[in-house]
């Protein structure tokens, strides 16, 4: 297994050995509610197992307190939609925690809403939850827009505090496949109102498994015209695993400081209709988002299609540490609609993107946009992005069309300007250049270049010889650990310094203040 998968797979031992079935024990202050399907009486008290409550519907019409817990019964299936509700006020802006589990021996007790509601549990105007050790899921006989396994739901509502979902599986959600008609999603957290303005603090969605589910992964909304921001704050998505999706993986909206990391997304279906957008990883309207240790791979989306990207109405993301892989879209897109202007947009600035590995990303070969597919994509006004550390390897691949350009610059109501290259590792197996357009002050620093390369950058210092990784054949290797190089590796110490605070390279090897960085993921000290 790979770095991102080795963490993702310790999260998960971690989050099993910390919270596992709950138990009568864990409720100190509350009372413990059992709902169990097959021996249940919505008549009896619901506060013992063997008085345990039937069906959803008797969960729906009582009001929890804090401290409370609500249990399911493991191996059990529980048709129709979670809506639990709480009574108490919350005081002093601090919500007292409610938690929904399971208890018992077995598989996960399953909320199967089979499309008859729009998610299979919906948490509305209310905080203070924690949700976890449940499957849900949500079929239809056809699909729907919006339809979701899990919605977490503010209108009108104000700041909403403490919301937990931890070891869900999320599986079977027939959304749309189609963006503008509402499309649909494994996990959705929503804020609107115009009359109360909504947002939320502290929300975590960890170690969940979303399979087979339309049209995406994880969906954050938020606020996100600049003129009414008031972004989600404390937001942590980690270490979830998302498979069987054609859409979007992950994607923060109207946030600020939100950190990704550890999560998988993989084996993406090739579902959405011809002219559709999609991306693995990716913020929108969101500052200061951090995106780190993730793998994606195998995404297949008919336009965009990149394993991450920073995308428009963003400023300051680091993406970082992540490793991009066979994604027909190619590695990294970061963008700006030019076309939308202040107050609505603060446009995309200070993006950062170090110390990734992308391998054999960018080869669209169907749909209208076949052959399209540059390893890095900036289309639009984007200002101040730093590029550095990356490595990026591309192979021939038999029956696709590569892209003549590796990165390419493209009007979207203006181009990129002040854009810095450096650092970095391109290998590519088959000759391609890049596409400038009129953007400005696109700067190439002490890059090193392996292959066929017709025109090379104009870039300063650049490096053209063979990186000296362990792995003999460049091309051959399909995991991090083949790209770790030699002593002799002459890139060692070859890199310009960036920035002032001291970081460490893809192997987690640090790189102190005032030490040179070498090139690529590495550092390499000889």
């Amino acid at each position: 297994m790979n770095q991102a998968t080795n963490s993702i797979v310790a999260a998960f031992v971690c989050a099993c050995a910390c919270f596992g079935h709950i138990g009568h024990a864990t409720a100190q202050t509350g009372i413990t509610y059992y709902v169990d399907a097959a021996a249940g009486n919505d008549a009896c008290k619901g506060t013992d197992k063997k008085q345990a409550w039937k069906t959803l519907n008797r969960v729906n019409a009582h009001r929890f307190a804090a401290g409370d817990s609500l249990l399911l019964k493991a191996g059990e299936v529980f048709e129709g939609c979670l809506q639990p509700k709480r009574s108490d006020k919350v005081a002093n802006g601090l919500p007292g925690v409610i938690t929904i589990a399971s208890y018992g021996p077995g598989a996960k007790p399953e909320i199967r809403a089979a499309g008859k509601s729009v998610a299979a549990i919906h948490l509305y105007n209310t905080q203070g939850w924690q949700v976890m050790n449940l499957a849900v899921s949500n079929t239809g006989t056809e699909r729907a827009p919006g339809r979701c396994g899990v919605w977490v739901e503010l209108n009108n509502y104000g700041v909403a505090r403490h919301i937990r979902l931890q070891q869900l599986e999320v599986k079977e959600v027939n959304g749309s496949l189609v963006k503008n008609k509402g499309g649909g999603a494994g996990i959705i957290v929503s804020n609107t109102g115009k009359q109360t303005p909504s947002w939320y603090e502290d929300v975590w969605i960890e170690h969940c498994v979303i399979s087979n589910c339309a049209r995406n992964g994880i969906l954050i909304n938020g606020n996100w015209e600049r003129h009414a921001w008031l972004p989600n704050k404390q937001v942590v998505i980690r270490g979830n695993v998302i498979e069987g999706v054609p859409g979007d993986g992950i994607v923060p909206t109207g946030c600020d400081s939100a950190l990704v990391e550890y999560n998988r997304m993989k084996n993406c279906p090739r579902l959405l209709p011809d002219g559709e957008a999609a991306a693995g990883i990716w913020p929108w309207s969101c500052d200061n988002t951090v995106i780190q240790y993730n793998e994606v791979s195998d995404h297949k989306a008919p336009w965009d299609g990149q394993g991450f990207d920073a995308d428009w109405n963003c400023n300051n993301t680091v993406i970082q540490y992540n490793y991009s892989h066979d994604n027909e879209g190619g590695f990294l897109l970061i963008c700006d609609d030019g076309g939308v202007k202040h107050p609505v947009s603060a446009g995309n600035t200070g993006t950062v993107v170090r110390y990734n590995i992308s391998i054999n990303d960018g080869f669209r070969s169907t749909g209208r946009h076949a052959g399209f597919s540059p390893l890095i994509h900036v289309p639009g006004p984007v200002k101040n992005a730093r590029i550095y550390n990356n490595l990026v390897v591309r192979k021939q691949r038999a029956g696709s069309k590569l892209d003549s350009n590796f990165i390419a610059f493209d009007n979207w109501g203006g181009f990129a300007a002040d854009v810095l290259l450096a650092n970095n590792m391109f290998c590519l197996q088959e000759g391609t250049g890049v596409k400038y357009g009129n953007s400005s002050l696109i700067r190439f620093c002490n890059n090193m270049y392996y292959g066929l390369f017709p025109i090379l950058p104009e870039d300063s210092f650049a490096i053209i010889q063979p990186p000296a990784f362990v792995t003999e054949d460049v091309f051959a290797g399909n995991q991090p650990a083949a790209f770790r190089l030699k002593d002799t590796a002459s890139c060692a110490g070859h890199g310009i310094p960036i920035g002032n605070k001291p970081l460490k390279d893809y192997f987690g090897n640090w790189i102190g203040i005032g030490e040179k960085p070498s090139v690529g993921i590495q550092q390499c000290n000889r």
